[in-house]
């Protein structure tokens, strides 16, 4: 909960460095191209929801955890097993650079977030669709994008 709250602080420092903030429908275009509606079983408008609730639609976005680890990106993918950030002991099972999840550039992300959806949790793997996402009704997610 206290992250939640951090976010839009942490938001608004690294969105000035790197990031780009994408407005709903402009996202929901992009994810759609990429392959994320109905992957594994889950509509876009869950994604939409996940990277509202983790970055606020900015890929700039870089939590930091108790563990060491960091969350980056529109996502927040972790770096304890999915990327690798050169600070602390990495999995990289996305092999790639956590860095590289901070651009407008959302080719890496979208393939690092289909292996980790695909991983048993699916996407409870996120406490942010955990909490905000999950069994709701996320229609409102995609209306009026024209998709």
């Amino acid at each position: 909960m206290r992250a939640l709250a951090l976010l839009p602080v942490l938001a608004c420092l690294s969105a000035g460095a790197r990031g780009e903030v994408f407005s709903r429908c402009e996202l929901a275009r992009l994810l759609q191209r990429g392959g994320l509606d109905g992957f594994m079983g889950y509509r876009l408008d869950n994604w939409l929801c996940l990277a509202f609730y983790a970055s606020r639609f900015n890929t700039g976005t870089v939590m930091e955890n108790s563990d060491g680890s960091s969350d980056y990106g529109i996502f927040q993918i972790n770096s304890r097993r999915w990327c690798s950030d050169q600070r602390s002991h990495t999995l990289d099972l996305c092999q790639t650079r956590c860095r590289d999840l901070l651009t407008a550039d959302l080719a890496d992300d979208i393939n690092c977030v289909k292996k980790v959806v695909m991983d048993w949790q699916g996407m409870g793997a996120w406490m942010p669709w955990r909490d905000h996402c999950k069994g709701r009704d996320l229609s409102h997610w995609v209306a009026s994008c024209n998709l």
